[in-house]
């Protein structure tokens, strides 16, 4: 009888540690066949390099140049002055990002300009130069503006002068020959944006303000030198597309 009823008080045991032993081999299985840790999302690689392909105007603002020359009197007129002409060429320029807010710029491209008189010579054709204006600034850039990107910028700007030829022409009597332009160091200042359209394309627009004011000379009639200070003090405006590397 006695063993009758332990037979009875152990089934109920047994059946409960079957049942509980089934379960822990089932979280056991789920366990294992789980991953250990779940895994992160990617984070986009950080790549320094953007380039711009753009449109570029130049504007001088040479109104304040000064004209001198000894024995002329229309020359060496207060009103007496020079023009130089606007241009617009293609424009590359490389950046690279220091951080996510900290880049600088370089901007490549050659203009041509032609130079006249203006003031009491108006009319009165110089001559031509060539500029190689390479600036480097240096950019803060905003990132809290989603895809609109804006930044401001300062730096420095060395313009070399080549291909520099007089007209040779004549007016009022007076022929210039033998133009000279020396090269220049001068400021600059930017304010500009990108605007994303994905990941690496993107639209910009730029304006940079140069304080370029050179040196020059030239010969009139074959005999008279003229000398000056051509404040030529360009707005460099542009805009084109961005790739962001």
């Amino acid at each position: 009888m006695r063993t009758r009823t332990i037979m009875r008080t152990a089934s109920p045991l047994v059946l409960a540690a079957a049942l509980g032993g089934g379960i822990m081999s089932g979280q056991a299985a789920d366990l294992a066949s789980a991953p250990l840790y779940a895994k992160a999302p990617p984070i986009e690689a950080f790549n320094p390099w953007m380039i711009r392909l753009r449109v570029l105007g130049v504007l001088p603002d040479a109104g304040a140049s000064s004209v001198n020359v000894a024995g002329a009197p229309p020359l060496s007129s207060p009103n007496s002055t020079l023009s130089i002409s606007d241009q617009s060429i293609p424009e590359l320029d490389i950046t690279y990002f220091f951080t996510r807010n900290i880049a600088a710029e370089l901007i490549l491209g050659v203009t041509r300009h032609h130079i006249t008189g203006a003031g009491t010579l108006d009319g009165h054709d110089i001559g031509k130069a060539s500029l190689l204006p390479p600036t480097l600034t240096l950019q803060y850039h905003f990132t809290d503006f989603g895809a609109f990107k804006p930044y401001v910028g300062a730096g420095i700007n060395y313009t070399v002068f080549f291909n520099q030829s007089a007209a040779n022409t004549r007016f009022a009597g007076l022929a210039v020959t033998d133009l000279r332009i020396s090269n220049q160091v001068a400021p600059a200042i930017q304010f500009g944006f990108d605007y994303m359209l994905d990941r690496h394309w993107g639209v910009n627009f730029d304006i940079k303000k140069l304080w370029l004011r050179p040196d020059y000379s030239a010969t009139v009639n074959n005999a008279i030198p003229v000398y000056g200070q051509a404040n030529i003090d360009p707005w460099l405006v542009s805009g084109g597309i961005a790739y962001k590397f």
